[in-house]
């Protein structure tokens, strides 16, 4: 299979209102670093060759010039203007996609994650075209329908995470398709385009910071880490 080109695009969208925070949650200090550092610094220490499409909200890019002097060697990193979606975000990204890849979609504000995630995704969306991580659930969980609930067998379901990973030639193609509002992440999109969703096992640690305990308990995992 030989050495694919390797994107990750980070998606840094989100206004922090949930942070009660003047700055943006991506760029809130998290163990002395801009949360974005974190994240970045996961996938170039996965693969040195990765290359970095850092998709923000235009009234953010002023953010990107601190972040960037966080890093002592800034690695190959370029900015692109986001979108009103997620899934327009994630286009305007793929624009920078060149050739044949695997390309990583990430969430910014998910900075715990491993390196050895990267590569499991890596190795998998080689083999299986697609690689998205999933853990289980560990609450019991229950429908609401109307006036109605009822219990559902939590066995059946998985919480998903990212970096959702893809080979371009699955992608891109992918993301040609109009908008659907049902299109809340790139496996929805992929999936409805006709392909099958390869899932790998994801990391507890690999937390999405959206509130001010999410901080905490990301800077508790990190010192864990030592």
């Amino acid at each position: 299979m030989g050495n694919r080109k390797k994107t990750a695009i980070i998606v840094a969208g989100g206004s922090g209102t949930r942070m009660q925070s003047a700055i943006p949650k991506q760029f809130m200090d998290l163990a002395g670093k801009p949360v974005l550092y974190h994240t970045i610094t996961a996938f170039t220490t996965a693969y040195q060759d990765m290359e970095i499409v850092l998709v923000l909200p235009e009234q953010h890019i002023s953010y990107a010039n601190n972040l960037l002097q966080a890093f002592d060697n800034i690695p190959a990193i370029t900015l692109v203007k986001g979108g009103e979606t997620r899934f327009h975000s994630v286009k305007n990204g793929l624009q920078h996609i060149k050739g044949d890849a695997v390309v990583f979609v990430h969430d910014g504000v998910r900075p715990l994650v491993s390196p050895a995630l990267v590569r499991t995704c890596y190795e998998a969306a080689l083999s299986h075209g697609s690689a998205v991580p999933v853990i289980d659930m560990k609450d019991s969980i229950r429908e609401v329908n109307g006036e109605n609930n009822r219990a559902v067998d939590r066995g059946r379901f998985r919480i998903v995470q990212t970096p959702q990973t893809f080979v371009s030639s699955l992608l891109l193609p992918a993301f040609e398709q109009p908008y659907d509002p049902l299109f809340t992440d790139e496996a929805t999109v992929v999936e409805h385009f006709g392909h099958f969703i390869h899932l790998v096992e994801g990391e507890e640690a690999n937390l999405k910071i959206t509130k001010p305990l999410d901080l905490l308990m990301a800077k508790a995992f990190l010192d864990l880490r030592g």
